[in-house]
């Protein structure tokens, strides 16, 4: 059942990147508009969507942090996450 999830999601790629930007671009102007601001702890709380643009922010260095520790090689190669395609034919 997940596959055909996939599959269907992959077929319609181009629409779902184009839903996912109304998305992000729906919870900015909910930020701008309906959360209140006048109790933040901090100025740059203050700000139209700062938390929407950290919140994306945070997400990509998780993910080129991740990426950046997968291609890692410890231990003289020995130790990889993400291992050469013929690693195990060495």
């Amino acid at each position: 059942m997940i596959v055909n999830l996939i599959d269907y999601l992959r077929d319609r790629l181009k629409t779902v990147i184009r839903y996912c930007f109304v998305v992000l671009g729906l919870v900015v102007v909910w930020d701008i508009l309906l959360v209140d601001k006048e109790h933040a702890h901090t100025h740059i709380e203050q700000i139209w969507g700062f938390w929407s643009f950290f919140g994306f922010g945070a997400c990509v260095v998780i993910i080129l942090v991740s990426k950046w520790i997968g291609h890692c090689h410890w231990f003289g190669g020995k130790f990889t996450i993400m291992a050469p395609e013929d690693f195990y034919d060495k």
